[in-house]
């Protein structure tokens, strides 16, 4: 049975227009795939880029220390565990001999200063000698005799590197408490004291190891005072007409 020839152009339009849809179909679908292909593509050389650069984005609390009295600021940064056992060792013992050799009190003087030279080289023990001899109208045997005394409380300790002639160099800031025979504070001031030191081993003496088991040896001291900056400068007045 043959079909109407009215029908035939009909139908090979029907034919024509199902094949090219199905052909869109299929075009969408492959589009649709690359598409999501290329996606997931871009979401994960995001996650990667994001992944580099967390440590950038990283928060690093930090303290800012400012010294009510002078004025000083500096940066105390978070502890990480990771101090080495010398400088750890180094902070100890210098802490301890400015903490010795600074502060006074009759009923310890004569321990701290056997304590004190412990920890001297020969050269600096010749200066602690002049410095608290009874002749000497500056001792501190002579000026605190009224009962009077010192106290010293560290505020810092920084490492400064190699010192030029050997060893190390260290800074320490500290206060220096002035008090009355009954305890009142006279007065209190900042000082910075730069320390050249080294490790020489253990001391031969029995009583000087009693004091300095390790050979820590002080071969340079310099004290100076913190003061505040200069003052501001004052605005001229003005005139009364």
């Amino acid at each position: 049975m043959s079909a109407d020839p009215s029908l035939r152009g009909y139908l090979a339009d029907a034919v024509t227009w199902d094949t090219e849809r199905t052909l869109q179909t299929q075009l969408s679908a492959r589009r649709a795939w690359r598409v999501a292909a290329g996606a997931s593509l871009c979401v994960l050389a995001l996650a990667l880029a994001i992944a580099v650069m967390m440590p950038l984005k990283r928060v690093e609390p930090y303290l800012i220390r400012v010294d009510a009295r002078t004025g000083a600021v500096d940066v105390l940064p978070p502890y990480r565990g990771g101090a080495t056992f010398g400088k750890t060792i180094a902070r100890y013992f210098l802490m301890r001999y400015i903490s010795v050799c600074e502060r006074f009190d009759y009923a310890m003087a004569a321990a701290d200063y056997q304590h004190c030279g412990a920890f001297n080289s020969s050269r600096l023990n010749e200066a602690l000698y002049a410095r608290w001899a009874r002749g000497n109208p500056h001792s501190p045997l002579n000026i605190h005799r009224d009962g009077s005394s010192v106290e010293v409380r560290i505020q810092a300790v920084s490492f400064l590197g190699r010192a030029l002639g050997g060893g190390h160099l260290a800074q320490v800031r500290f206060e220096r408490i002035s008090r009355q025979p009954g305890g009142t504070v006279r007065n209190r001031r900042q000082w910075i004291a730069t320390v050249g030191y080294r490790f020489t081993g253990a001391p031969v003496h029995a009583a000087t190891r009693r004091w300095n088991p390790l050979g820590f040896e002080v071969t340079a001291l310099e004290m100076e005072r913190e003061t505040l900056g200069s003052a501001p400068a004052r605005l001229p007045r003005r005139r009364r007409p």
